[in-house]
């Protein structure tokens, strides 16, 4: 992954850029000269939101316009990479607050992606004359991390290649990182991660990372690393099974918000916990039907083998709760009925604390990366009954986003602040900056939310 694709340090030949909005545009075109005027004017552009055009010169292109909307959302700026000409460089012309030119560089970046690791893209971006500052490039290659991951194939990207980027990452910031894997799960008390993954012929494993110092407010980091769902012995119907490379879309986000936070020196002690497996169909797989006691003594009856995201998560919070940290959350591509309720740009956000919700909730505002708080509506655990353990693992399709949560968090300490993000973690078709694949989504904004909660 190339973290500054679409930047460039080199200004030779480097064309002027003007960013407007409908806005400012009138005023700055009645200082053109009247050979430019007549050409906008014949183009019929006005600046408006996502458009762009090349001005005319002596020897041909003497730069460009492009149309933003809201200059606070760096998706405003995400079209320019494909919509000025291929490897063009551009210096910006316009005189932008900081916070806009950090929000043209992250849609820069954002718009130069391309997943290019099978097949070289067909065109290269237009490159911006900068240097991102630390932060917008520690924010972006954050978020492009999350985009190569779900989009890497299962083949390549399955659990032992989710504990390589997550090694990797603490290599590069001196974190610990520990793994637990196949039979060790079920030594070391982990059975529902060990019942999902261990019909894979690649072993299902816990992976944990520790970073900071001991006397820091302690954040913990949860995130589904189901590598692929089959929906096991309920086996998905094709359509549904054809993306199920994403299903470790959580996982994705909370090493690569992990990887932020270490990045940017945030002053925590961390720890991300991911289940990683594959939810496959053979001798070994785990039954409809079958009772499961948790790490947490709870006992579990499999209603759906297709509901597994819930079984692997309900050990690994259990853990991040042993450590009673400040801060849990977690991350998952956890059902379909979130997405039936608030379609693939929102995600859904659960909290048991009010301060959390509304400090990620305000940092979505902020950021433009938004997620929309659902209810942890208690009584609708009657979806979860059993006639034989203490409660089941599916059940009802009533409000499916919000039983899953709420089975979540019979894992949850009481008192322990936790917040789960029901994430699609995908684009199902191609925009401008959002191509279509694996994404980041509310990353940036709980990044923002950490930041506020712990001064960084």
């Amino acid at each position: 992954m190339t973290i500054l694709n679409g930047f460039t340090t080199d200004s030779t030949h480097a064309l002027p850029l003007h960013v407007l909005d409908r806005d400012g545009f009138a005023a700055w075109n009645a200082r053109q000269p009247a050979g430019v005027q007549a050409w906008l004017q014949h183009q019929q552009f006005t600046a408006a939101a996502g458009t762009a055009v090349l001005l005319p010169g002596d020897d041909g292109v003497a730069g460009a316009v492009l149309g933003v909307g809201d200059r606070a959302d760096a998706y405003a700026y995400a079209h320019a990479p494909f919509a000025l000409p291929a490897g063009s460089r551009w210096q910006l012309a316009s005189e932008l607050a900081d916070a806009d030119v950090a929000n043209l560089q992250l849609g820069w970046g954002l718009g130069s992606y391309r997943f290019s690791r099978y097949r070289k893209p067909a065109r290269l971006p237009a490159q911006l004359v900068a240097t991102p500052a630390a932060e917008v490039r520690d924010v972006l290659a954050a978020c492009l991390r999350v985009r190569d991951w779900v989009n890497t194939p299962t083949e390549d990207m399955g659990p032992q290649q989710l504990e390589d980027a997550a090694r990797e990452l603490a290599q590069a910031h001196g974190a610990e990182l520990e793994a637990i894997v196949g039979d060790e799960l079920l030594e070391q008390n982990f059975p529902t991660i060990h019942a999902v993954g261990r019909a894979s012929h690649r072993a299902p494993r816990l992976i944990v990372l520790r970073w900071g110092q001991p006397d820091a407010p302690h954040l913990a980091l949860v995130g589904k690393g189901v590598c692929f769902d089959t929906g096991g012995l309920d086996v998905k119907p094709a359509d549904g099974m054809r993306n199920m490379k994403k299903d470790m879309g959580g996982a994705a986000h909370a090493l690569a918000l992990a990887g932020l936070v270490m990045a940017q020196q945030l002053p925590v002690r961390l720890t991300l916990v991911v289940p990683a497996v594959e939810n496959s169909i053979g001798p070994e797989a785990f039954r409809p039907g079958e009772v499961i006691t948790t790490r947490k003594g709870i006992t579990v009856e499999i209603d759906n083998t297709d509901a597994e995201g819930r079984l692997i998560l309900c050990d690994a919070l259990a853990y991040a709760c042993e450590d009673k940290p400040d801060t849990l959350l977690d991350f998952a591509t956890l059902t379909g009925a979130a997405r039936i309720a608030l379609g693939p740009d929102l995600p859904a956000l659960f909290a048991n604390d009010d301060t959390l919700a509304r400090q990620w909730l305000d940092a979505g505002d902020a950021t433009r990366d938004p997620v929309w708080r659902m209810p942890l509506w208690r009584p609708y655990l009657r979806y979860l009954h059993s006639g034989i353990a203490d409660l089941a693992n599916a059940g009802s399709r009533m409000a499916g986003s919000v039983t899953a949560a709420l089975y979540l968090e019979r894992f949850v300490d009481e008192g322990q602040k936790w917040a789960h993000l029901d994430v699609y973690a995908w684009n199902d078709g191609d925009r401008p900056g959002r191509p279509a694949g694996g994404e980041a989504l509310a990353l940036r904004s709980a990044w923002a939310m950490l930041k506020a909660r712990y001064g960084g």
